[in-house]
């Protein structure tokens, strides 16, 4: 997707992956300027931990409490978020889902929750539960939310809970931004149950593209979006900010497909 981007701006750069140890976080962050990185994406599990060693982080970002894309300036590294936009962008156009007003169920508590839950309370959903397996979790990032959201309406919950399905059931756009789904055998997110017609149900899982918990949900009649959808437009929110170009969206959604129908035949 980013490569195909920066091709169609004829942009003299390369997207590459790399997987880091815990332990060389910082030092592969202050070699970024070194080695004439325009930037990076931070994935799962750096999105918070990546604070800390960054030299300055954008307002939203230093409120989500959590950064994904990090662009080097100068020889000075910048946190930005762009998952909450992303989410918000990918829900209201591919989902055709509006926040204002709506009752949101957030599963999970890590970074990208971080984000979609802000989201969500900067847009004026009518209420926010968070769900998580370790409830303790769900109650640290409500109090985080609630720093900048003093007056909204938000809860905490344990997945799994005695009113877990009428919990789930209640909410209008539910949302799983757990791995819950990516691998086989896992069990839905939230109860087969308790989806229904009139909900909007997102999984940030990108792998496979139909998740079990879309699946379910479009069994019973709810709206769905998929992962990718999310991807798209946070990544190009990210590649606005590495290159000050306007991304190329049309060209970023061909390629992703493209790369999904490949995956889809094992190539």
């Amino acid at each position: 997707m980013q490569q195909a981007a920066l091709r169609r701006l004829k942009l003299d750069a390369r997207y590459q992956a790399f997987e880091i140890a815990p332990g060389h976080v910082r030092t592969v962050l202050r070699a970024l300027p070194i080695l004439g990185f325009w930037g990076i994406n931070v994935t799962i599990p750096y999105k918070e931990k990546v604070l800390t060693f960054l030299d300055e982080i954008d307002k939203e970002a230093g409120a989500i409490g959590a950064v994904n894309t990090i662009v080097v300036r100068d020889g000075r590294l910048l946190g930005y978020n762009t998952d909450a936009e992303g989410f918000r962008l990918a829900l209201e156009i591919e989902g055709r889902t509006g926040l204002p007003g709506a009752r949101v169920l957030v599963v999970g508590a890590g970074g990208a929750a971080r984000a979609v839950a802000f989201a969500c309370l900067a847009c004026g959903c009518r209420s926010l539960l968070i769900a998580n397996r370790s409830v303790a979790r769900a109650r640290a990032l409500r109090r985080a939310l609630r720093v900048n959201f003093p007056a909204a309406d938000i809860a905490a919950v344990a997945t799994g809970g005695a009113d877990w399905a009428c919990q789930v059931e209640a909410a209008g756009v539910v949302v799983n931004t757990t791995p819950l789904g990516g691998g086989p055998g896992d069990p839905l997110p939230v109860p087969r149950e308790a989806l229904r017609r009139g909900q909007t149900v997102m999984d940030i899982v990108c792998k496979p593209r139909h998740t079990p918990l879309l699946i379910a949900a479009e069994a019973a009649g709810a709206r769905t979006v998929d992962g990718l959808q999310m991807l798209l437009h946070q990544g190009a929110l990210a590649f606005t900010l590495w290159t000050g170009r306007e991304a190329p969206l049309t060209v970023m959604r061909r390629a992703l497909a493209v790369a999904v129908a490949n995956a889809g035949r094992g190539a």
